[in-house]
């Protein structure tokens, strides 16, 4: 099920709002846990805060949304009673029953500090009344919440520790009963899912001539302690609390580390890039984000340590770091770069009318054909703010229109690349120097793909020959993204049927993610030869190449057995 619900998801991406199986892992203002099966359902809860990034002491109330749906179907199963359960650092915050008509649940957080019982969950205080069908679980009569009318919608409340201090919250959600508020399950449906509080620490730095900086670090994680300034190399450091046994690092999503220093100061200066280090270990300069749009005048240095950046950690120091209770973090600058840039605006795909999207790309012209470029791409939106948790796709063509790389993401259940704060770098290869023109398609923002910002845009970049003092590797070009290779396998095991293949591949070759040469185009009806069921099998386990299971898609077209609408 979980196979046919992933390829119908790819299917509809881009024309509905859809749910995506297993996109579950420590969010910041959202986060989705692994669905369950429930008869002929794949269900799972979703939560999701507004505002989505929330920093302590800066807000009265927060809006906390709590969805309980089927991941093949994208709809709510309605008349369910939670249990909900709020923990931070291992200690219960609230607890209690809450019931709702439409699936979607929306409660009302009102921090509350200076609890003084020894159990903080005794400090809170819920706000509703006890639905009648459902005992104990509470309810509040009124009009249905959206997410335009959460200030006067009728929501229950929660009064009390929650949210008083930054760090990982687990929302952990018990399904006690659903489609009728009588119906209790037999066995619970128990979900957990996390998302992060910011919280802002001040702190001072003295240069070599005695003057104090100011530098705030915003944590989404937990406290940070020992930080320190060192003069030699104008290097910030600190450290945290962090978990580093593979089971736990195998649920991080990111941690995201702010590091905020005045402009005037050169060292952190605009345009000024960064070396990080986790552990002692060099991390991928693209975890670490130069933002110098948030605030005139102060630049903002990301942290954005993925899984498989912590993963990568893990491997280089061995097993004696699974037991280390810290995360050592130290930023390093190094010289400014002298970057280019261009900037152009999307469109809608439907109508081609201009969206509140700008998309700006940069790149240090010290790098060039034959090399690998670090092209930073960022999003603004009609007020020229960031766009936050972005996700998009590029293309890049040389002057012949021919295709020399893309990128659609690689998370099998999440499509398209997520730009969290709205900047994002990404190394590519350009093979020759010359004009090349660069797609870019944003897919929507957020879990849902907001469509606000979605569209599509082109820009034409001018590639020098490089300086010789750039060593970057060659990489492999993959014609076909990797993770497409899964529907070929499945299809090829009889997991899923003909027409989700052909419905699949049809949705790859229309929306440029998958690259066809040019196929006349038939009018038959024929079966699938069973020769390009084996190529596809053949395909999925590398025994063949892209070229081979090319052909095969173009006797499909041309025989007429999978039509491609223009």
């Amino acid at each position: 099920m979980y196979k046919f619900a992933l390829l119908i998801a790819i299917i509809g991406i881009f024309t509905i709002p859809v749910v995506l199986p297993d996109v579950f892992a420590h969010g910041l203002g959202g986060d989705q846990a692994e669905p369950l099966s429930f008869g002929d359902m794949e269900v799972t809860v979703r939560t999701q805060l507004s505002p989505s990034d929330i920093t302590v002491g800066e807000i009265d109330s927060a809006n906390m949304q709590i969805r309980f749906f089927d991941t093949l179907t994208d709809k709510n199963l309605d008349k369910v009673t939670y249990r909900v359960e709020v923990w931070q650092s291992g200690e219960l915050l609230a607890r209690n029953l809450f019931y709702d008509m439409d699936g979607r649940l929306d409660v009302k957080i009102k921090p509350q500090p200076n609890c003084n019982e020894n159990n903080l969950e005794e400090c809170s205080i819920y706000g509703g009344s006890e639905h009648v069908s459902a005992p104990g679980a509470l309810f509040v009569q009124g009009a249905a919440c959206t997410d335009d009318n959460l200030d006067i919608c009728a929501r229950p409340s929660i009064t009390g520790p929650i949210f008083v201090k930054g760090g990982l919250y687990k929302i952990r959600v018990d399904i006690e009963a659903a489609t009728s508020p009588r119906t209790v399950l037999a066995n619970l449906l128990s979900y957990e899912t996390f998302v992060s509080v910011a919280q802002e620490q001040d702190f001072f730095i003295k240069t070599a001539n005695a003057e104090e900086i100011p530098v705030i670090v915003k944590t989404y994680y937990d406290d940070v302690d020992n930080f320190k300034f060192d003069t030699s190399d104008n290097s910030i450091s600190f450290d945290m609390p962090f978990d580093w046994s593979p089971s736990y690092v195998n649920l991080v999503q990111v941690v995201h580390e702010e590091v905020r220093v005045p402009k005037t100061f050169a060292p952190y200066a605009e345009g000024k890039q960064f070396k990080g280090f986790v552990n002692g270990v060099e991390i991928d300069q693209r975890a670490l984000l130069n933002d110098p749009y948030s605030y005139e005048d102060t630049n903002i240095v990301h942290f954005l340590i993925t899984k498989n950046e912590l993963q990568k950690i893990n491997e280089k120091l061995g097993v004696d770091n699974y037991d280390n209770p810290k995360m050592d973090l130290k930023l390093v600058p190094l010289s400014e770069a002298s970057k280019s840039s261009t900037e152009f605006y999307l469109v809608d795909t439907t109508n081609y009318e201009k969206v509140p999207t700008t998309v700006k790309i940069s790149w240090d012209g010290k790098y060039g054909a034959n090399q690998e470029i670090p092209f930073e791409f960022t999003f603004f939106n009609e007020n020229r703010e960031l766009i936050k948790d972005v996700k998009y796709a590029y293309f890049v063509f040389d002057e012949f229109d021919k295709e020399v790389a893309s990128n659609v993401g690689d998370d099998t259940s999440s499509l398209g690349i997520t730009s969290t704060e709205g900047i994002d770098i990404q190394r590519i290869f350009v093979p020759l120097q010359g004009q090349i023109r660069v797609d870019v398609k944003v897919l929507g923002t957020g879990l849902d793909y907001d469509p606000t910002y979605a569209g599509i845009g082109s820009t034409i970049i001018e590639i020098g020959p490089g300086s010789s003092d750039v060593v970057t590797s060659v990489p492999e070009k993959a014609q076909i993204p990797t993770w497409i290779k899964n529907n070929a396998g499945w299809w090829a095991d009889g997991s899923i049927g003909d027409s989700d293949f052909v419905q699949g591949i049809q949705f790859l070759i229309k929306e440029g993610i998958m690259k066809i040469p040019s196929t006349t185009q038939g009018t038959g009806s024929n079966q699938i030869p069973t020769w390009i069921k084996n190529n596809a099998g053949w395909w999925a386990d590398g025994s063949i190449g892209d070229s081979d299971f090319v052909q095969g898609i173009q006797f499909l077209i041309k025989e007429g057995i999978m039509k491609i609408q223009s």
